[in-house]
């Protein structure tokens, strides 16, 4: 077994309250014997919430908090005033070293807020993108930036290429990621000013497989590793791909329960209906690191259950043991010194 891994979980803030942190810490640190486990919330509903399991109480520890950050607040006012909230305190033991990795499902205002004002950028780091891995017919793809940038500039997008090209290698094992940029049509002239001043310097990186545009319609294909994007665009992608795909799956469900024929039909492929649908799920991919921080912060789904704390663990483990962050550095830093 390898050195410890110290993650913090953020337990206010999510829909489905603490319980579901509970019950995937519980589950995270038998999945993962090396890691330690640290919950920031209020003390006597974690502890109340604990008792209903059995597992090393060495490897889950409580910090106890008096206060919440809710998305009613105003994101950077309640990080810098409300330094007792569960999710500040998280950020902390981050910055302190205390722990390598955070997991919250709460406020992304507030997320972002305090990993710029709490955790800090790492050397070199221009702008921290959100990342989130988005299923495709072929393999996860990576949508960099989701939410965290929405006025990035040209040199910043590169950044964001060439970090989504290391996580790429190192969390999904893609040897020689291919990297594209979101734009109206595949011809290098179309598009914003943006993307247009951003196009021909991804071509000059050596860092990137840089294979050109794709229009959205051409995502859930598959054809890029890392699909490039500012993050008012990534954003509405990612809000579009979670509606239609919840929106395919009742319409889908309702059809095979609407006569008895079809509920027939429906036990017949079954299985293979599930194998194919699986792909698609992205709760066992964790969630969406803001990548560039001194440190890893995972976002959830705010109604994340379970499964998702459980796999966010997970990529915690895998991002650390790779050392994502510190060749994120030597990546964006020449010779690492810069």
């Amino acid at each position: 077994m390898g050195e410890m891994i110290n993650i913090v979980i953020d337990t206010i803030g999510g829909d489905n309250g603490a319980e579901v942190m509970v019950k995937g810490a519980v589950t995270g640190i038998k999945e993962n014997p090396n890691v330690t486990i640290y919950l920031t919330g209020h003390a006597k509903e974690l502890d109340e919430l604990l008792k209903q399991y059995e597992y090393d109480k060495n490897r889950i520890v409580i910090v106890n908090c008096n206060e919440e950050i809710t998305c009613h607040d105003a994101p950077v006012e309640a990080v810098r005033t409300k330094k007792d909230s569960s999710l500040v305190k998280a950020m902390s033991m981050i910055k302190e070293g205390t722990c390598q990795a955070l997991i919250s499902a709460g406020s992304s205002g507030a997320i972002l807020a305090g990993g710029q004002l709490v955790v800090g950028r790492a050397k070199g780091v221009k702008r921290t993108p959100l990342a989130p891995l988005i299923p495709t017919a072929k393999k996860p793809s990576l949508l960099i930036d989701c939410g965290a940038n929405v006025d990035a500039k040209p040199e910043v997008l590169v950044q964001f290429a060439k970090m989504g090209s290391i996580y790429m290698k190192n969390i999904e094992g893609v040897k020689n990621p291919t990297v594209a940029i979101v734009n109206i049509g595949a011809e290098e002239e179309k598009g914003n000013a943006l993307v247009k001043e951003t196009y021909p310097l991804l071509k000059e990186c050596k860092d990137i497989n840089f294979i050109g545009s794709i229009e959205s319609r051409n995502i859930p294909y598959g054809e890029a590793d890392v699909i490039l994007t500012e993050a008012f665009v990534g954003n509405v992608i990612l809000k579009l791909y979670e509606g239609l795909s919840k929106t395919l799956l009742t319409e889908i469900k309702g059809a095979m329960m609407s006569n008895l024929s079809s509920k027939i039909g429906a036990l017949m492929i079954k299985k293979s209906l599930k194998k194919t649908l699986s792909k698609f799920n992205a709760s066992n991919k964790g969630g969406a690191p803001l990548l560039g921080l001194n440190g890893l912060v995972v976002k959830i789904h705010g109604n994340s259950k379970e499964m998702e704390v459980i796999s966010a663990i997970k990529q915690c483990v895998t991002f650390v043991e790779k050392d994502v962050n510190g060749q994120i550095v030597k990546g964006l830093n020449e010779d690492g010194s810069k």
